[in-house]
């Protein structure tokens, strides 16, 4: 089992580069590759895309770069969730590598691992 996670799903890349420049800026965390999902009611939404900042680091860090990115968020576009796991098991840590941001073969190769 890894590092805490924190997970943050706002509307639009530009809240996502803001809210996470002020959670890395908040605690002593990296970021993960952003993750994105268009959701069928996308046309109803203020952006309509929707992205995902994963945070990675102690959890105390986490929390603190969770808490200063949702309220930068908010201020922006707005949130649609957030989530901490403090110890990821080894499937789930699998999963966090994935994003629908790299098309690359990284991905492929790992969706078969999974």
């Amino acid at each position: 089992m890894g590092e805490a996670v924190g997970m943050l799903e706002v509307f639009g890349l530009a809240t996502a580069y803001a809210a996470a420049d002020a959670g890395c800026k908040a605690g002593n965390v990296r970021l993960e590759t952003f993750d994105k999902n268009k959701p069928a009611n996308a046309d109803e939404l203020p952006v309509p895309l929707i992205v995902m900042v994963k945070f990675r680091g102690s959890v105390s860090d986490v929390q603190a770069a969770l808490e200063a990115a949702s309220a930068r968020a908010k201020e922006l576009a707005g949130i649609v969730t957030e989530y901490k796991i403090a110890r990821p098991t080894e499937d789930t840590e699998k999963m966090l590598k994935l994003s629908g941001l790299d098309k690359g073969t990284p991905n492929k190769k790992y969706l078969k691992e999974v």
